[in-house]
């Protein structure tokens, strides 16, 4: 009699849960229940007033796309250093970081115009926090900043659905499972048809001007409905979805966005690679 398990026995969960180290996935490596530094490492610090650490994920992207729309106002204060966070090889772990992030997750910012220096981390914090700082893709209007603090809010609280969801379970977990391929994949699409019945009456996320909504939203549903993440386009029938289309490329042909979105990239065609902005 085999002491194999069977894949398709139902999971009864134990009555204390363990850390499995070899749970396998492709960012086994760098996933664990506890946090805090594994290692000693200062971060680097460059000239400029701002200094990102990050990826270009689509999390690392708002901010790097913020701070090229606030150079190209001509906000000389916005000029960053962008220095590559290598999350699949733990970079985000270091004490360094650590002391930046507590949370370990890229984007981070630090803010060496102020005394002491301000941290930022979460990227819709940082993208708050820039738009106040310098004036500029928040409006002053009581009613369309709250719109566009209403649809920011949405990005952060829905896209772990997307990525940590459906992203892991279709593109990342070791083993395709049909129940949250499909779990995740309907509020996945239930999302998309959310953005769609807006952006068919909105020019923008918040009304008639770009926001830090629509620099949130865009890395990641934007680039969704391009068929830029997890090779979902055709799974996900994307081309349904006509408004958020129409707006994720008036957002890929501003010349700010072009910019940002290379930056810290590190995968794909090297002409779209800037792994360190200085």
């Amino acid at each position: 009699m085999s002491d194999t398990p069977n894949p398709k026995a139902p999971y009864t969960p134990p009555a204390v849960w363990t850390w499995d180290q070899a749970s396998g996935g492709k960012f086994a490596n760098i996933n664990r229940p506890i946090a805090g530094p594994t290692h000693d490492k200062d971060l680097p610090v460059g000239r400029h007033p701002l200094q990102l650490y990050s990826l270009g994920t689509p999390n690392g992207v708002k901010v790097t796309v913020m701070l090229e729309e606030l150079i190209e106002l001509g906000h000389t204060g916005a000029e960053y250093d962008a220095w590559l966070i290598k999350i699949n090889e733990g970079d985000q772990f270091s004490s360094g970081f650590v002391d930046v992030n507590p949370n370990s997750k890229i984007p981070a910012l630090m803010d060496h115009s102020t005394e002491p220096p301000t941290r930022v981390f979460e990227s819709g914090s940082i993208l708050l926090y820039l738009a106040e700082k310098f004036g500029a893709f928040l409006p002053k209007d009581h009613a369309a900043r709250t719109e566009t603090l209403n649809w920011l809010f949405w990005q952060m609280g829905s896209a772990p659905f997307v990525g940590g969801g459906f992203g892991h379970f279709y593109a990342y977990a070791p083993e395709k499972f049909e129940y949250p391929i499909n779990r995740y994949a309907m509020e996945t699409k239930r999302q998309l048809d959310v953005l769609n019945r807006h952006l068919a009456t909105h020019t923008w996320m918040a009304g008639d001007d770009y926001t830090i909504a629509d620099i949130a939203i865009y890395p990641w549903y934007g680039w969704m409905v391009e068929g830029k993440l997890y090779s979902a386009g055709e799974f996900l029938s994307v081309h349904e979805y006509t408004h958020v289309q129409r707006w994720a490329k008036a957002i890929g042909e501003r010349p700010a966005v072009r910019r940002g979105r290379r930056i810290n990239r590190v995968w794909g065609d090297e002409a779209d690679q800037v792994p360190e902005r200085h």
